[in-house]
């Protein structure tokens, strides 16, 4: 199941990459800590905020690395609130001017506007000491360096292994690793024949099924659910075009259609919108539905720079 995942995963444009081969001392090593605590790819993270602010010094982009990786707040799910609003709305930074005033500005994270301009990598068996507890996802989904969705599979064969004892093993890394889920935008979970989307904190209950890759019409019968889910990565997908038409700069508002009690699944009610989600944290809940809030949801889809069924490889190695 893992390989298939990541097979597709690939065809989506996502660079995979096998987690040891990424540890302190390989070859391709891309992590600095041999007890595996970081849980951000450094080198491309630095890379991105080059890219993505050739008009910021070094001094300010250093602020914005130090900013998104030391965030702190009570509780995980108020991290990852605080995150989310610095991967969309950009990291304020401060730096010296050559005549010594301090300037400000805003420091991108993320591009919403071209997919090339970000970097996509797919690690499988990324292990992550916390703790007193080492654990290791089955994917985790990077985009310029941050994790912004983990993948939990189980094996159809095994009748103890469901996509529930998958969304348990995600509450367990919820509670054992916060670190991972800072920055945490979607997480999915399949057996192999069924496959669930949810969002950090969600309860059962709101981790549903997807079942439109294009936004109009249901995928094809054939399909597995879990590759509906990492190809239906495209938040305003135009079928008919070889290109990827971005919605984030739309007015235009879309939430998940999960208000009908007859309804399971998760569609566009407009295809070129933005989407909001709901949350769901002990006894309260709460939307984002405000402009910033659904771009991210809309750049990781959930499943990544490929469009239309184009394949494309995209990210940088």
């Amino acid at each position: 199941m893992e390989d298939a995942a990541l097979a597709w995963l690939e065809g989506l444009g996502y660079a995979v990459v096998h987690g040891p081969e990424i540890a302190v001392g390989e070859p391709g090593a891309e992590r600095s800590d041999p007890n595996y605590r970081d849980v951000v790819l450094e080198r491309r993270l630095r890379q991105a905020l080059v890219r993505l602010n050739p008009d910021l010094p070094p001094e300010a982009l250093e602020d914005a690395y130090r900013k998104l990786t030391r965030a702190d707040a009570p509780s995980l799910v108020e991290r990852n609130r605080a995150a989310h609003r610095l991967l969309v709305d950009g990291v304020t930074v401060e730096y010296r001017r050559r005549d010594g005033s301090i300037a400000g500005g805003q420091a991108r994270v993320i591009d919403f506007d071209a997919s090339d301009n970000n970097d996509w990598v797919a690690v499988n068996q990324f292990a992550v000491y916390e703790g007193q507890h080492t654990r290791r996802p089955d994917v985790v989904l990077f985009v310029n360096g941050l994790p912004l969705a983990v993948v939990e599979l189980k094996n159809s064969a095994d009748e103890n292994a469901t996509i529930w004892s998958a969304f348990r093993q995600l509450q367990t890394y919820q509670a054992q690793l916060p670190a991972l889920f800072a920055t945490n935008a979607a997480l999915v979970v399949s057996d192999g024949v069924q496959a669930r989307i949810g969002a950090l904190g969600a309860g059962k209950e709101w981790f549903k099924p997807w079942r439109t890759i294009g936004g109009r019409e249901d995928a094809a019968a054939n399909l597995a659910e879990l590759q509906v889910v990492l190809a239906a990565s495209s938040p305003c997908c135009d079928t008919s075009s070889s290109s990827r038409i971005w919605a984030a700069g739309s007015s235009l508002r879309s939430s998940l259609d999960t208000t009908s009690s007859t309804r399971s699944t998760w569609r566009w009610k407009k295809p070129c919108a933005r989407r909001a989600w709901r949350r769901t944290t002990g006894s309260q809940r709460w939307q984002a539905a405000s402009k910033p809030d659904g771009r991210l949801a809309d750049l990781l889809g959930t499943g990544g720079p490929a469009w239309s069924g184009t394949r494309r490889a995209r990210a940088r190695v």
